[in-house]
Formats: C-alpha cells, sequence, structure tokens
C-alpha cells in the first residue's frame, strides 16, 4: 500500500509556491499504483491526452530508473505549480547530471536501454536534474532529483 508521507517531512521547501497534489514513497512493487495515482491526479488538474499520457509516462520511467539505479525505491512528489503541473523524484543513489542524458535518442546502437530520461526530457515542458539535499546513505537521500513538468491547458 501506499502511504503518505509524515507531515513533519517536507520534500518541496515551504517557501515554494504550488499545491501539493500527491506525495508517496515507491519501490518497485509500488510502480504500477504510483502510476495510477499520477494519472488521477493529472486528469483531476485538467491535463488532457494525449499530453496526459505522455506525463505519466515519462514520471514513470524516471521512477523507474531510481528503483533501478539508485538504491530500489525513491519519493515522488507532485504539484501544481501556477499553470503547470510539476512532478518531483528523488533517490538515494549516487546522482547523476544532466549531461549524461543524450541529445540525440539512445539506444539506436541496439542497445535495449537508455531511452526513459531521455523521453521525459523530449515531453516535458520543463526538466531539470540536481543533486539531493541529504547525506550520501543518510535518510536525507543525497542522489539525485529529477524535475518534469509540463503546462496546464
Amino acid at each position: 500500500m501506499l502511504n503518505p508521507e509524515p507531515a513533519g517531512r517536507a520534500e518541496v521547501p515551504a517557501e515554494e509556491p504550488g499545491r501539493r497534489l500527491l506525495q508517496r514513497r515507491f519501490t518497485a512493487r509500488l510502480l504500477p499504483q504510483l502510476r495510477l495515482l499520477v494519472e488521477e491526479c493529472a486528469a483531476r488538474e485538467g491535463l488532457c491526452e494525449p499530453r496526459r499520457g505522455e506525463f505519466v509516462l515519462a514520471v514513470d520511467e524516471i521512477a523507474g530508473n531510481a528503483v533501478e539505479h539508485a538504491g530500489g525505491s525513491g519519493r515522488l512528489v507532485l504539484r501544481r505549480v501556477g499553470d503547470e503541473l510539476e512532478c518531483r523524484i528523488s533517490d538515494a543513489g549516487p546522482g547523476f547530471s544532466e549531461a549524461v542524458i543524450p541529445e540525440l535518442l539512445p539506444g539506436l546502437d541496439g542497445a535495449p536501454k537508455g531511452r526513459g530520461l531521455w523521453l521525459a526530457r523530449l515531453v516535458a515542458d520543463r526538466f531539470a536534474v540536481s543533486r539531493g539535499t541529504g547525506a550520501p546513505g543518510a535518510a536525507g537521500e543525497a542522489g539525485a532529483v529529477v524535475t518534469v513538468a509540463v503546462r496546464l491547458p
């Protein structure tokens, strides 16, 4: 079951504007449920198809990467910020920079992986990768924070 974060542990600093729609920790087992929750929130906020499907796919790819490459879990915060739907996914992995995402479609050489972040950046109106705020290996989750946002109609 997906459990909400305790009220005292905010992922997004209080000074940032926006209305929190969803906040969850996740593991591989919870990814299908997380995807449904993100889709429901996006629909409620007025994000229409096909844009909603693109956004949900981007979020799913980023969350899947957190599980696969950054310790098996992550944290998602979905917010409405002005006229955007913004999703931040943080993990406790080794971190990475946006520079590792290729400009051209990866996998043309036959490699089956490496398309998730490329795709997320492609469909987003705003995309960023930053370092987490905690110490490596600590509960504060050093790792990476990937932000993907789309404009709402």
